[in-house]
């Protein structure tokens, strides 16, 4: 089966494009790249080779009920959790397992809802 991403990519807002890629880049360990597509500043994230990619843009972050972003993190859900919170995150859930890995949610510095997910280790 090919793979065909249904998400094309995800667009996080964000008040301080430099906070905020700072932010996401101790948590994740990404290498944020902040620089302009079309007339927008943006933070592109770079690591992954398949699937969906994304960035963050200068905006003003939904309310409560807005979309959850879950981003999978390279080592655990407790560790991750651990750097968001040291990075000025929050942490809203206790650790979920379900069949594919184990997830919580959590909120950024600009309080947009972010799902921390872990993958499932291959029985």
């Amino acid at each position: 089966m090919t793979h065909q991403p249904i998400v094309a990519c995800t667009e996080i807002p964000v008040t301080d494009m430099k906070k905020a890629s700072a932010f996401y880049g101790e948590v994740f360990g990404w290498n944020m790249e902040i620089t302009r597509m079309g007339p927008f500043e943006v933070a592109v994230f770079n690591g992954a080779d398949e699937g969906a990619g994304g960035h963050l843009c200068l905006g003003t972050p939904p309310t409560d009920g807005g979309t959850v972003t879950h981003l999978t993190v390279s080592d655990t859900v407790e560790d991750a959790a651990a750097r968001l919170t040291v990075a000025g995150g929050t942490v809203d859930s206790p650790v979920i397992d379900i069949p594919a890995g184990r997830y919580l949610y959590a909120r950024d510095l600009d309080g947009n809802r972010l799902g921390l997910f872990e993958l499932g280790k291959a029985a």
